[in-house]
């Protein structure tokens, strides 16, 4: 055999021989935890079903690693403020620090109240419900990064709760007011992160990037949109990533907040002018004065993340272990968590990230819309800002969601104001002389540098002008629409909407139908 094809042998097997490493240090953590499970048991004795729940606590916790963790570090690394090998780093790191730092030391073992703990089984029964919550749960969230979908954990976790309760109990069993805000949330989450992401890249383009002098402007806004991110990231880190450690009110959450805020726009204020006065004076120089807070605000979420979403792969491990421990088999609302159940989840939660986390990352951060750091910022504001008004509001809103709209909302903000100017353009070519293709380049060229509120003169002034004028250069109406529509899905990719948005819908169904199964197959497995 020759030595080029030998060459193109090994270049077809280096896929596939990375996906059996990947599984194969997925496999060794799983038989680590189900060593350990085995040697601890309950009360010093072997428990077959304590080994089957850590394990798959542990694989919940690792396609939480693998899908959910993306929504913090996607779009710093798709604007590339960052490495997607540093944004692992980080990610794992902060995850595992907000999991064990911050993670809580209960946890609801019925998620979200979605079902009435009061009608739940007891005894072995309860346990198989947990298990079989947990282990649909995790296929489908594992189906989900297959695909590279980004979907909410806690959702999926919901759903198979949800499904398996019924099961045991009935359709009596479900609080479906709760189910209802859920569902509700598939439609609120995507919308508010995507209005207020559009709504910062708004105020960035009006304030800093339609200015002719791009660098004063940038030292003007710059450490004040970074003041915005410390008092959001400081107040939402009070309120959700250390409420099990120091408990705080809103007010108090906003009030130190915004004393961080005041420290942090001191400090970087000057930061900003030796930094912008070596950067060149347009869009890219702008761009680079976001990096820094990027990767501060990716680490800030991730802990943050840790924090609360480890309970989606502990809870019900956590559920399982006090069920086990009790002697009547009773188990409570409220369970204490083990240090080691805590460290299955943070573990499991780097591995996943590092192992498969990757794919779903590239979904978030480059195959919806092109960002680029002023973009990333807006989607980190919009998450940070999104989660506090909500949880003030008391409306149940996923991060996954939050995120995934805010890239889809800057995306389809640019489409707007690529539309915009493409009408504009088609204006400022109506209303010229024919032929007279140097006074267009001018006045264009004159437009794109003028303040905004002088655009709107510029305009008006050349209406007035000429408005019987047309150049033979003037595109149908027609050709417009259709210079438009394949410009519009070069902006925003509709498929990645389709296929993001049906994951959404179908992800509770699909876990609380998995879970069902699931229990009555481990039902059937148990009973004699």
């Amino acid at each position: 055999m020759e030595l080029q094809h030998i060459s193109k042998i090994e270049q077809a097997t280096q896929p596939s021989s990375g996906e059996l490493f990947r599984m194969g240090m997925g496999l060794l953590f799983i038989i680590g935890v189900m060593l350990y499970a085995s040697a601890r048991g309950i009360g010093g004795q072997f428990s077959a079903m304590l080994v089957a729940a850590a394990v798959i606590g542990g694989y919940m916790a690792m396609n939480i690693g693998a899908n959910d963790v993306a929504n913090n570090v996607g779009p710093a690394v798709g604007s590339k403020a960052m490495t997607l090998g540093l944004a692992l780093i980080i990610a794992a790191i902060f995850e595992a620090a907000g999991a064990l730092i911050a993670g809580g030391e209960v946890v609801g073992t019925i998620r979200k109240g979605i079902i009435n703990a009061a009608l739940l089984p007891r005894g072995d029964t309860f346990i198989w419900l947990m298990l079989a919550a947990l282990l649909a749960g995790a296929l489908w969230l594992n189906v989900a990064t297959a695909v590279g979908a980004p979907v909410s954990t806690t959702h999926s976790i919901v759903g198979a709760v949800l499904g398996a309760g019924i099961a045991a109990s009935g359709f009596d069993v479900a609080n479906w007011a709760t189910v209802g805000q859920i569902v509700a949330s598939w439609v609120i989450s995507p919308i508010l992160g995507g209005l207020i992401a559009a709504g910062f890249l708004y105020l960035v383009k009006h304030r800093i990037t339609y200015r002719a002098d791009m660098r004063a402007a940038a030292l003007k806004w710059v450490p004040i949109l970074i003041a915005l991110m410390a008092w959001t990231s400081g107040t939402y880190l009070l309120l959700k990533g250390v409420k099990a450690i120091w408990k705080v009110s809103f007010v108090e959450a906003v009030l130190y907040g915004l004393v961080f805020a005041v420290l942090t726009l001191l400090v970087v204020r000057p930061m900003i002018a030796r930094q912008a006065a070596r950067l060149s004076n347009d869009k890219e120089g702008v761009k680079q004065l976001f990096t820094i807070p990027l990767i501060f605000a990716a680490a800030a979420l991730s802990f943050a993340h840790g924090s609360n979403d480890v309970a989606n792969a502990v809870g019900p491990l956590a559920a399982i272990v006090d069920a086990l421990q009790s002697a009547s088999g009773e188990f409570h609302a409220q369970a204490a968590i083990p240090l080691w159940v805590m460290m299955i989840g943070a573990i499991g939660i780097a591995f996943g990230l590092a192992l498969y986390g990757p794919k779903v990352i590239r979904t978030v951060g480059s195959e919806i819309t092109e960002l680029d750091q002023t973009r990333a910022y807006c989607i980190a504001m919009a998450a940070t800002i999104t989660v506090i008004i909500a949880s003030q509001l008391g409306l149940p809103v996923s991060s996954t969601h939050i995120a995934v709209g805010g890239v889809f909302g800057v995306g389809f903000l640019r489409e707007w104001i690529k539309r915009k100017y493409a009408r504009i353009e088609d204006e400022i070519k109506a209303h010229h002389p024919e032929g007279d293709q140097a006074a267009i380049d001018a006045f264009i060229e004159r437009f794109n540098k003028a303040p905004v509120a002088e655009k709107g003169v510029m305009l008006q002034e050349l209406k007035a002008q000429a408005k019987a004028q047309l150049d033979p250069a003037h595109f149908s109406k027609q050709e417009r629409k259709a210079l438009k529509r394949v410009y519009r899905y070069e902006l925003v990719k509709r498929s990645q909407l389709m296929r993001i948005a049906a994951a959404w819908v179908i992800t509770v169904p699909a876990s609380a139908l998995m879970a069902a199964l699931l229990f009555y197959t481990i039902r059937g497995m148990m009973l004699p």
